[in-house]
């Protein structure tokens, strides 16, 4: 029936949040057996930090890695450059 709200209040839901400060990990892709055969860990952060800094590294460099997020979420370059562009993302310290 389309008399039945989408939420308690009958209110629009908000936009999932991405957890920002959600602990991660940055992977280094190696080749092998298949896209995530072999992960080597190098560093450790929050979600918006590790956006930042695969971000900062040359363009060409950006698709060897990959994100490890809470929750066994992997993030490749795709997802990880869409999210940069969301709105809510925090701004990169100085």
């Amino acid at each position: 029936m389309s008399d039945i709200p989408t939420t308690i209040d009958g209110e629009p839901g908000q936009p999932a949040s991405a957890g920002w400060n959600d602990a991660a990990e940055l992977h280094k892709c190696e080749d092998g057996g298949g896209l995530f055969h072999r992960l080597k860990t190098i560093r450790r952060g929050t979600l918006a930090e590790l956006i930042s800094f695969v971000l900062s590294l040359p363009d060409e460099d950006q698709g060897d890695y990959a994100i490890q997020k809470e929750g066994d979420h992997q993030l490749r370059i795709g997802e990880i450059r869409s999210l940069s562009r969301r709105a809510d993302f925090p701004p990169r310290p100085n």
